[in-house]
């Protein structure tokens, strides 16, 4: 992939110039990820407007940086962000941007400090970089879906009553490695009957029982990229209310995922689900936003709620999620990641969405 960070690191300097920056000092370990494939606890990138980036990392991953990007110029210091301060006001690359929302007051202090270059706030601007993805980018999210649904496959035995939630979620974690995932996306989650109304409940002692609906949200990583994925089953033939619930929560998921498209408001493709379950006086009960983006993050841009800003593109991987909890009975989510396209949503998750009877 090195013409292709290649490629994002020219797009990251541009926006840089536009803003008037010298250069920008990346800090954010994920976004040192995108624009080099370095994958680290300890690492910044310096990328200036016009010329070559700089790594920086310390001597663990020095051997990993000069094999994953041998076109990166790379410091091996610990100190990453000062030595690549100093190498800006080297080559008088000034002002130089920062990325604010990472860099805390004592390391910017320390950082005014070191060298003599004006430090200026430039905003998310790897971030929106992130937001749409590339064809290599969607392959692996898919990946990540694929594994995550052959593994709610090969769990779907093992809920049964008498089973605990955390056994449940040991067994969903256990089986995506099985089936080639680096790890989990997140910690899983598995809410049964009445612990289902929290919608992110996380996995205790409590046993399945007859009678209950279970919730289980969770997705694998692979490649980096992040799967999501929820479904709610029940255990035992369910009461009229649990299916009255759940075909409801699946109207309003099939509604956000029609709205989607290219140039659509997010807070309209909120609106096409919340509005479904609304309708039906539940909308107290949907007590969260619709969906994110999904990428080398598990959050990511865009946010889809009633109060979100901007709009969809296509290649923007998201999820749809609406849920109605019901606190004392329990709750249902469906959630599937989708991405955005110019001739309909494409469907990465695909385990079937009908109310399965365990």
């Amino acid at each position: 992939m090195g013409e292709t960070h290649l490629a994002r690191r020219r797009r990251l300097a541009a926006l840089a110039a536009e803003q008037g920056a010298g250069a920008l000092l990346v800090t954010r370990l994920v976004n040192v990820r995108y624009l080099t494939g370095l994958a680290s606890s300890r690492a910044a990138l310096l990328v200036p407007a016009d010329g070559e980036a700089v790594l920086a990392t310390d001597a663990r991953y020095a051997g990993t940086a000069e094999r994953v990007c041998p076109d990166v110029p790379l410091v091996v210091d610990r100190h990453v962000a000062e030595v690549l301060t100093a190498r800006a006001a080297e080559r008088g690359l000034g002002p130089l941007g920062f990325e604010a929302h990472d860099l805390t007051v004592e390391r910017h202090t320390a950082l005014t400090g070191h060298a003599d270059v004006p430090l200026v706030p430039l905003g998310h601007l790897v971030e929106e970089l992130r937001r749409v993805k590339d064809e290599e980018e969607i392959g692996l999210l898919r990946e990540a879906c694929a594994v995550t649904d052959r593994a709610f496959e090969a769990v779907l035995p093992e809920i049964r009553a008498g089973v605990t939630e955390r056994a449940v979620a040991i067994a969903l974690e256990r089986a995506m490695v099985d089936f080639g995932a680096e790890g989990p996306a997140f910690e899983s989650i598995v809410a049964s009957g009445p612990n289902g109304a929290v919608p992110h409940h996380r996995p205790g002692g409590r046993e399945l029982e007859t009678g209950d609906l279970v919730t289980m949200d969770f997705g694998a990583r692979y490649g980096g990229y992040h799967a999501d994925m929820t479904r709610t089953v029940a255990i035992g033939e369910p009461a009229g209310w649990q299916r009255d619930v759940y075909d409801l929560v699946l109207r309003a998921q099939l509604a956000g995922i029609a709205a989607a498209v290219p140039g659509a408001e997010t807070k309209a493709v909120d609106a096409a689900a919340r509005d479904v379950v609304k309708d039906a006086g539940h909308g107290d009960e949907f007590t969260h936003g619709l969906g994110h983006g999904v990428g080398l993050e598990i959050h990511e841009a865009p946010l889809l709620g009633y109060d979100g800003t901007g709009k969809l593109m296509d290649r923007v991987p998201i999820t749809a999620e609406p849920g109605v909890y019901l606190p004392g009975r329990g709750g249902v989510r469906i959630e599937d990641t989708i991405v955005v396209r110019a001739d309909g949503p494409e469907l990465l998750t695909t385990t079937t969405k009908d109310l399965l009877v365990l």
